[in-house]
């Protein structure tokens, strides 16, 4: 059997569990460390086998992190599974359907183990802490906020959970433990393997679910400041505070890094001169800036989720059979908007756009629109300068083609 399912559910503990309900011998090996030294693998295949035909009685061979193993090595495994003396019981964290050879997995039976939720941890932790008081420490205790913390900053692996109250036990000299306790020993696990099962259940959701002065410039490149270094700042700045308002904004902050990289300095020093009027004069939007702050707050703050089934995708038959893509409606096959949940039904936060709202308004802002119809202003055109006390937060009604500063010496117009 293949046990598939992510780190600290307990894969390992099942098969031990197995082995000792039916009186059999257990052999545990790893895909990390038995990758390299194969032969002894299949030597204790040999004896296993051996010991079913002498003795009757049957070995459980647990292999853990079999997905280590490549193609050839796993194929060698194929005579000992069929001939039944061998009981061999793998466990992966990555999808089988990709890493498990088909004649391999054809031959045997998949068990997905989910991650465990806070509940689950948190009894896992209680039980930990009556056996301590039972052998080792019998006045030790722990606060239910440390307790439900540490369970949602284990994020459903419960060896994780256990090793930080184990490290928090051993820094208490007066065993009890606090929050503040497990906030020193533990930092939030955040579950993505770029080479993932994980990976590939993120993109699919993803898919599924789709401030400025010219004087400063001038400063740094006059004391010498590397023009890629600049360039880059505003290639952040055109996503970061222009973002949604003007969507022009951005590529011409990357082209703007481009021509520095190919003309170089001084005359690069004219794309970037551009690019820093153009982001000045620019509405400004933090809108998506606001809301991906958000997203990474929840994260940090609720528990990890799995990515619902309908929102993953299913290229294997093994996948569709476990309700992957399920129930998925497929935008472009509609007429008009489609009713459908893009989150976690757990998640307690699902909105993040537009949550906030523009509160501030820039009382110099206020003056000089109560002057602009007034007989005998004169208004100077300028490159837009933006002040110290001008908000951030309005985000979608600042108008920057009118001059915040006072009178300059000169014009910088088009023309010049």
């Amino acid at each position: 059997m293949i046990m598939w399912g992510p780190s600290g559910v307990g894969k390992t503990t099942l098969a031990k569990i197995m082995a000792k309900l039916t009186k059999s011998i257990f052999k545990e090996y790893s895909g990390i460390t038995h990758g390299k030294y194969f032969s002894l693998l299949l030597k204790a295949f040999d004896v296993a086998r051996n010991e079913a035909a002498l003795t009757g009685r049957r070995t459980i061979i647990f292999l853990d992190e079999i997905h280590r193993f490549n193609k050839a090595q796993q194929d060698l495994f194929l005579p000992y599974v069929e001939s039944g003396g061998v009981t061999l019981i793998g466990a992966t964290t990555e999808n089988p359907s990709f890493k498990i050879n088909s004649s391999l997995l054809s031959r045997c039976k998949v068990f997905t183990l989910n991650k465990l939720t806070i509940d689950e941890v948190q009894e896992i932790l209680k039980r930990a802490l009556d056996k301590i008081r039972k052998q080792n420490i019998p006045n030790v205790q722990m606060d239910e906020d440390a307790l439900k913390y540490l369970a949602v900053m284990s994020d459903g692996d419960a060896r994780i959970a256990l090793n930080a109250l184990e490290i928090a036990l051993n820094m208490k000299s007066k065993k009890h433990i606090t929050k503040d306790d497990i906030e020193q020993v533990i930092q939030k696990s955040l579950l993505y393997d770029k080479d993932g099962e994980e990976h590939y259940n993120i993109i699919s959701a993803l898919h599924k679910s789709m401030r400025g002065s010219l004087y400063w410039l001038g400063r740094m490149l006059t004391g010498g400041e590397d023009p890629l270094y600049i360039a880059r700042r505003l290639i952040v700045f055109a996503s970061e505070d222009v973002g949604l308002a003007d969507n022009s904004a951005l590529p011409l902050a990357i082209a703007t890094y481009q021509a520095c990289q190919f003309i170089g300095m001084p005359e690069c020093e004219i794309n970037l001169a551009h690019c820093v009027t153009y982001l000045a004069e620019a509405k400004k939007s933090v809108r998506s800036y606001k809301a991906y702050g958000l997203v990474k707050e929840t994260i940090k703050e609720e528990y990890n989720y799995p990515v619902p089934h309908h929102m993953r995708n299913a290229p294997t038959n093994l996948m569709k059979n476990l309700g992957y893509s399920a129930g998925y409606k497929y935008n472009p096959d509609f007429e008009g908007s489609v009713h459908q949940e893009y989150l976690p039904k757990e998640l307690k936060r699902k909105e993040f756009l537009d949550v906030f709202s523009p509160k501030k308004v820039d009382p110099e802002t206020k003056y000089r629109e109560s002057i602009k119809s007034e007989p005998g202003e004169q208004r100077i055109k300028t490159v837009p300068q933006m002040e110290q006390n001008v908000s951030t937060e309005i985000y979608e009604e600042i108008d920057f083609h009118y001059p915040f500063s006072g009178t300059h010496s000169h014009d910088i117009t088009d023309n010049q």
